[in-house]
């Protein structure tokens, strides 16, 4: 038994904080008084002409009520009928959305090679040959994740790059932003390194994530390529992703984009993973050998170990083949949190024979 107290916030997803003072506060002040519904409100309006300036770009915003809603609407847009979804083999459309983007687009998702969960331009370009067969379902969209499932970073001459390889075969590139703010702060912390990494590199439309960053509900489709959102709002409809209530979505980014509250966020989430790992690097049978990327560490637990560490203050398993697990920190994360669960890591593991 781990003596001691669990730390007051969990370290099993960044996507079980809640949402931050400023998101709630943007949601009660948008709660006053009525306002035209499906985005005809004054919030939305406003936050379309805000991402236009966020991204330096003229943008088309579609809200969604979450994530896998996001991608999915996204890739509807992307794809010509027949065409198939490449993306890392890893990636969470192809393995944390229990098959959406089959079942709702009739999309075949090919699975490419990674390593530590990203794509090679090598594997984008051997996807020449699914093309010209009637035989073979053509990709017709490349989906990148930033940050990866793994914990990795795509660098921006690496996502120029890919997207380069992507539009050669005429392709379009989908980014899934599940935890953009994230790779905004590791590869930059400011706007700039925003517009660099999907407008500036090529990416054609994104997911833009919040949930896991401090609002409350709602993702945001972001169209870079305005002619892929021709049919945007029935496709959205379709998908029974269109918010009655819109201004909630809307309010809420509205609130995390000022004064890149966002970027903020996130970077008090990177520094804490970071805190975590240099607390515990040095236990040698955590099998951890560099720091993290963003916000999540990926240790190996024997399992008596992870039982008891589990039990204490609950984690997921990552491969429970090889005992692999997952700890994230979230913009909530604090210093104590992390100096308890290091504690209570070494005290288990010192307590194990």
């Amino acid at each position: 038994m781990i003596r001691t107290r669990p730390p007051g916030r969990s370290f099993a997803s960044d996507n079980l904080a809640g949402a931050h003072p400023a998101i709630l506060a943007a949601l009660s002040a948008a709660n006053e008084g009525h306002a035209l519904p499906y985005g005809a409100d004054d919030h939305t309006r406003r936050l379309e002409d805000e991402m236009c300036r966020l991204f330096d770009h003229d943008v088309i915003i579609r809200p969604v009520f979450g994530g896998t809603g996001a991608n999915v609407v996204a890739l509807g847009c992307a794809l010509a009928p027949g065409e198939a979804v490449a993306c890392s083999a890893v990636a969470h459309i192809a393995v944390d959305e229990a098959g959406a983007p089959e079942r709702l687009l009739g999309a075949k998702l090919i699975g490419l090679p990674h390593v530590s969960g990203k794509i090679s331009v090598d594997a984008v370009s051997a996807l020449s040959g699914l093309r010209g067969s009637q035989h073979h379902a053509p990709a017709g969209a490349l989906s990148l994740t930033q940050a990866t499932e793994m914990g990795t970073l795509y660098t921006i001459p690496e996502i120029q790059t890919l997207a380069e390889a992507a539009h050669a075969l005429d392709m379009r590139v989908h980014m899934d932003g599940a935890r953009i703010a994230n790779a905004v702060a590791a590869l930059g912390g400011d706007r700039r390194t925003l517009r660099d990494m999907t407008v500036g590199a090529g990416v054609d439309l994104l997911s833009f994530g919040g949930t896991k960053n401090g609002i409350f509900f709602g993702e945001l489709v972001v169209f870079f390529d305005r002619k892929l959102a021709e049919h945007s709002l029935n496709l959205r409809k379709q998908m029974t992703q269109l918010p009655s209530k819109m201004r909630f979505v809307s309010a809420q980014y509205l609130a995390l984009i000022e004064d890149d509250l966002f970027i903020k966020l996130a970077h008090q989430s990177n520094l804490r993973a970071a805190d975590l790992y240099h607390a515990v690097s040095d236990i040698s049978e955590l099998n951890m050998h560099a720091a993290p990327q963003v916000n999540s560490l990926f240790p190996t637990l024997a399992p008596g170990v992870k039982k008891a560490l589990q039990d204490w203050s609950f984690f997921w398993d990552w491969d429970p083949s090889s005992g692999l697990c997952r700890w994230m920190t979230a913009w909530d994360t604090t210093a104590d949190d992390v100096e308890t669960f290091a504690a209570g890591v070494r005290e288990c593991l010192v307590a194990q024979p």
